[in-house]
């Protein structure tokens, strides 16, 4: 159950606000918002693009929130990060401010990662969890991961990968310039994932979504493991398509994403007045 939070202790800071707005660059403070949704994307994605019709789609009280990563987009003069808990730790540090509006994550694959890793740092650091956190097309954190690592693969070698797993658009990996563009940043995102490893704490409070590809390499049963994760709800849906039925099952996902933030917003306490809202992190 949510509770609220008359005083979240969060008050904004205008260089930290500064600092925020190139992770969070379409954050706003409309009026109308009663929640947040941050979107964490996949392995060389650009959040901006990636979720740039969201807002259109999703409840009109949400104010859709894309985690622009260094390395693509309007951050592609910065050095991508390679590793998730440094780049957790520096969301961490940005996000604060953002945090006077109750809140969800989203994250696809990588992004999963990383907004897991991100609800748990902020649990340890702040007492405060997100109201929900929608996990896509990754396996739970636990189940250890079998493959050999790809990220330091020689260029051709890396680049029949990236085609094996119809993440890159064709016309892109033809483009052998616009290729060593983009390398260094799938490189270093593909670092990020295969390089994790995971700590063991007591399970979240807040409820999981669990979303995957029927078409996806990852299986139902390390889908269904991220169960162990919450003390709360936890739901799997599972959607036509391989890997990035993000893209493909698009209108279905939203349309189950709507629902369960329809869910939180006519819950008690998430009212126009709430000043945050959160679920209770229980110490035990």
């Amino acid at each position: 159950m949510m509770t609220v939070r008359k005083d979240s202790g969060i008050v904004p800071d205008v260089t930290v606000l500064a600092k925020g707005r190139s992770w969070f660059p379409r954050a706003t403070s409309k009026p109308q918002t009663r929640l947040r949704l941050f979107c964490f994307p996949y392995a060389g994605g650009d959040a901006l693009a990636i979720f740039r019709k969201w807002s259109e789609i999703l409840p009109s009280a949400v104010e859709v929130c894309p985690v622009q990563i260094p390395g693509r987009g309007t951050r592609v003069s910065e050095a991508p990060i390679a590793n998730l808990a440094s780049i957790v730790k520096a969301i961490g540090e940005a996000i604060p401010s953002y945090l006077d509006k109750p809140f969800a994550f989203f994250g696809h694959s990588m992004g999963a990662m990383i907004s897991f890793e991100l609800a748990r740092l902020l649990r340890r650091e702040r007492g405060i969890e997100p109201c929900h956190l929608f996990v896509s097309g990754r396996k739970a954190p636990q189940v250890p991961c079998l493959d050999p690592p790809t990220y330091n693969l020689s260029e051709p070698e890396f680049l029949q990968e990236l085609q094996r797993i119809n993440g890159t658009p064709k016309e892109a990996l033809e483009n052998l310039e616009l290729m060593r563009l983009l390398l260094p940043v799938l490189q270093a995102d593909f670092q990020l994932c295969q390089t994790y490893h995971y700590t063991e704490e007591r399970p979240l409070s807040c409820p999981i979504t669990v979303l995957g590809g029927l078409g996806d390499e990852t299986t139902r049963e390390d889908l269904e493991a991220w169960r162990v994760q919450t003390r709360n709800l936890c739901s799997l849906h599972l959607l036509a398509g391989d890997h990035f039925f993000i893209k493909t099952a698009q209108k279905e996902l939203l349309a189950l994403i709507s629902i369960h933030l329809a869910r939180i917003l006519s819950a008690p306490g998430m009212g126009l007045s709430a000043r945050f809202s959160t679920l209770p992190v229980s110490q035990s």
